[in-house]
């Protein structure tokens, strides 16, 4: 998440305050995540489909938590999607509708109806 809010070369403070507030919610501190900020941790593998789009699901938030979409971040998602094994078909359309909501969030349930559409 980190490598993604840096991906314009900016960590701004509503990327950082989420990345803290998910932090949280896993179980790790402040000073955890200024660590691993520091030095990064190797990549741990997502080995269920449901964590897989979750990670790739605040990936999208923390993109648009500074309500600046930047062509670097869109590229990383798409990349870190596909590292992640989301098909490129649902990439494009969270991307493309993402545009149609406030502030770029997709609800989560209509996420949900497009990674359905893509994956039954």
């Amino acid at each position: 998440m980190i490598a993604m809010a840096k991906a314009d070369n900016v960590l701004h403070d509503r990327e950082y305050d989420f990345i803290l507030a998910v932090a949280e919610r896993l179980g790790l501190s402040k000073s955890d995540v200024d660590e691993i900020q520091a030095n990064p941790l190797k990549v741990n593998v997502l080995t269920t489909e449901l964590q897989r789009i979750t990670q790739f699901h605040r990936l999208l938030l923390l993109m648009n938590v500074d309500q600046e979409t930047h062509f670097a971040e869109m590229d990383a998602l798409r990349n870190y999607g596909l590292k992640l094994g989301i098909r490129p078909e649902a990439i494009e359309q969270v991307l493309n509708e993402m545009e149609d909501y406030e502030n770029h969030m997709i609800p989560s349930d209509r996420l949900v109806q497009i990674f359905k559409r893509f994956y039954n």
